[in-house]
This record gives C-alpha cells, sequence and structure tokens, in this order.
C-alpha cells in the first residue's frame, strides 16, 4: 500500500515511517502543506495521512482543495489534543478518520488497514483466494497448510494482486504502487519478483497478459 506522510515533525514523521514500512507500506512523505497537496494529486497514493497542523498551507486548506479537485484516496487527519474543532473540520471537508496527538503508531497502522478494507469492500483482516491465504494483521501467508516465507516486497505485491482480482495490472502500475520514489524504478526487476511470486504461491494464479500486464485469479 502506497501511503503519503503529510507531517512537519521530523522525529513523529521518522517514527510513523519506521512503523509503517516495518508493517509492509510503502511511505512518501511531505514537510508542508504545499507539497503534500502537489504529491496528494497522483493517482498512486491508496492512502494520505495528514496533519493538520503545517507550514504553509494549512492542512484543513489541502484537504478542502484535493476534494475539490476530485481526489478520493481516503484521508486520515492528525490533530492536537483537545482541539475537536478541527476533527469536526477535518471530517465535514471529507477526511475519512483521524487521531490525536500523542497516540501509537500500531493504532494508526491499524486504522489504515480498516481504511483500506472498507475501500475495498473487506470486512476482516484475512484475504483468501483458493488455497491462499493472507493475514493483513499478522502478514503471514498460508498455502493450504504450509506457511510461506516472503520478504516484504513480495508480500506487498501479492497483496496488490490479491486486492484487484481478475483486474489486468501493468508493469508500471505495479512499479507506482510498489515502490517509493526514493527506490530504484526499473520495471524489467518487476518480471523478477513476479517470477519469484510465482514459484511461492503457484504459477497458474498469475497470468501473464503479453503486451498488458499480469492478471491474478
Amino acid at each position: 500500500m502506497h501511503v503519503l506522510l503529510v507531517e512537519d515533525d521530523n522525529e513523529l514523521a521518522a517514527r510513523i515511517n519506521r512503523g509503517l514500512t516495518q508493517a509492509g507500506f510503502v511511505v512518501e512523505r511531505a514537510v508542508d502543506g504545499d507539497d503534500g497537496f502537489e504529491l496528494g494529486l497522483q493517482s498512486q497514493m491508496d492512502m494520505i495521512v495528514l496533519d493538520l497542523g503545517l507550514p504553509g498551507k494549512p492542512g484543513l486548506e489541502v484537504l478542502k482543495e484535493w476534494r475539490a479537485r476530485g481526489v478520493g484516496t481516503p484521508v486520515l487527519i492528525l490533530t492536537a489534543r483537545g482541539t475537536w474543532t478541527d476533527k469536526v473540520s477535518g471530517l465535514n471537508e471529507g477526511a475519512d478518520d483521524y487521531l490525536t496527538k500523542p497516540f501509537h503508531v500500531p493504532e494508526l497502522v491499524a486504522r489504515l488497514h480498516a481504511l483500506r478494507r472498507r475501500g475495498w469492500g473487506h470486512a476482516s483482516n484475512i484475504l483468501k483466494h483458493d488455497d491462499l491465504i493472507v493475514n493483513l494483521a499478522t502478514g503471514e501467508v498460508t498455502r493450504g497448510d504450509e506457511l510461506l516465507e516472503l520478504t516484504a516486497l513480495e508480500l506487498r505485491m501479492l497483496k496488490y494482486f490479491m486486492n484487484r482480482t481478475r483486474h489486468v495490472i501493468s508493469q508500471s502500475e505495479l512499479v507506482e504502487h510498489l515502490y517509493s520514489s526514493d527506490d530504484m524504478r526499473e520495471s524489467n526487476t518487476i518480471e523478477v519478483y513476479v517470477g519469484r511470486l510465482r514459484r511461492k504461491i503457484g504459477a497458474e494464479k498469475i497470468k501473464t497478459l503479453r503486451g498488458m500486464g499480469y492478471r491474478f485469479g
């Protein structure tokens, strides 16, 4: 899952980034409202964590302009303790959830998973396809009675495929959603990782559509 974090506090941002990365998220960060607004317009963002107390363009203004531009990406806002009016204003401007500072990063992770499940129409933390099961809360992947050992990138790829069963997914789409802007973005490496994932989950589960990309299921 590709998450945009708009937060000017370096210490807090580092803690959030570390926790989200460990949970399998790909994180992009903006340090002010102006950069955050521009990054939020990009289609590869799956979720946005937006601090309301930002330098430059205020967080509420950023959110309002996103929604006016038709950006439907789920947004979780971060507010200071006691500012209940900010929470109400944020929700009224189109935020999907909020957290009050200070908070524990595992709670943020859980809320982002819940927002993503809601967007994909899932009610639980379990993704299932035939004999393949992914537990979104623990990151465990099983095929029948076998516990599979997947790398972080393979797990992100598998979750992306399973949430888009029977959709045609291009290599460029995978690159955008699996890598941050700081990573090497080479589409030919996608073929290598798809091949590795096929060997672990079963080659028949991921079909190659020549000139188009891949289809799961």
